[in-house]
């Protein structure tokens, strides 16, 4: 064989080794409070959402991924969504995006009309929200192949239908994750033209109205219209949400009640299920109040066969 011609399929054979090994970056977000100016004076004071997003790091870092870690202050919109945007230009098939969540959820009107409850939901970052509109947008601009994997550990994180769920009679050393609806609506007037031209932003750059990501996720298996729309998503995504849409995530003073038991039963790695296995484990050790949901979005039945948290 000429030296040339060995060369060359040494080289493929680099290709390839490279090509296997996967790449891994993960987001951990945690607020244990927002900015009253972002949010009509409301602070939204929570106690465990910082340690919810550290913890979720160490797990990133045990499994060899590099970690983006945005706390409270630094959890401002122009920081999670440049990390998410980062990663959407640096991953390719088979690489995975990590990324967690533990603060409180919101609402704002719907203007687009993609929400039948009218309501669109968001994450409440410190400068300001995050409407599901923006995120399913950022998700839709990962490549084909790529593997991301969301915990959100927040209020309206459930199925479709959405509605503002009743206060909850709280226990003691627990917070609801929940921005009371008079702060929602205060902020939204306060802020009407930005949150309206957010929503308006992102069905232009969708070229149509955009599905948030829970309903679609909540649906794909049952709606023909939202199959279609799986059909167009490249990548592969499972989200495990820390509640039903009628329920309410719970703060607590260690961590929040969903990410608590999200690492009991990890078990600093002993666990060797798939994902159904972990979320059934999380859901079962969790109280009637507060039940988290799975959900999968586009060709993500491999993805779903594997051990959490794999790279």
């Amino acid at each position: 064989m000429s030296k040339a011609r060995l060369a060359k399929q040494n080289g493929l054979a680099s290709a390839d080794a490279r090509a296997a090994k996967a790449r891994a970056i993960s987001i951990h977000i945690g607020l244990n409070g927002v900015s009253g100016d972002a949010y009509g004076g409301w602070t939204g004071p929570l106690a465990a959402c910082e340690f919810d997003a550290n913890d979720m790091a160490a797990i990133a870092k045990d499994k060899g991924m590099s970690s983006t870690v945005l706390l409270t202050k630094k959890a401002t919109r122009a920081n999670a969504l440049g990390a998410l945007r980062r990663a959407a230009k640096s991953l390719r098939a088979g690489d995975l995006l990590f990324l967690s969540y533990s603060g409180h959820g919101g609402q704002v009107p719907d203007i687009n009309g993609d929400e039948d409850d009218k309501r669109d939901e968001t994450w409440c970052l410190y400068d300001g929200q995050v409407i599901d509109d923006e995120l399913y947008l950022e998700f839709s601009r990962f490549a084909a192949g790529v593997r991301i994997l969301v915990l959100s550990d927040s209020c309206h994180s459930g199925t479709v239908a959405r509605g503002i769920p009743p206060q909850p009679e709280t226990v003691p050393h627990q917070r609801p994750k929940l921005m009371p609806e008079s702060v929602a609506m205060r902020t939204y007037r306060d802020h009407k033209a930005f949150y309206d031209q957010l929503q308006r932003d992102a069905a232009a750059a969708a070229g149509k109205p955009v599905v948030d990501p829970d309903t679609a996720l909540a649906q794909v298996t049952v709606s023909g219209r939202l199959s279609a729309i799986a059909a167009k998503f490249k990548a592969e995504l499972v989200l495990i949400s820390g509640c039903q849409d009628n329920q309410t995530s719970m703060d607590g003073d260690h961590n929040g009640a969903f990410t608590e038991q999200v690492l009991n039963v990890w078990n600093t790695g002993k666990f060797s299920g798939n994902y159904a296995d972990f979320h059934a484990r999380v859901k079962a050790r969790m109280p009637p109040t507060q039940s988290p949901n799975l959900f999968a979005l586009g060709s993500a039945g491999a993805f779903l066969a594997q051990t959490p948290f794999s790279v």
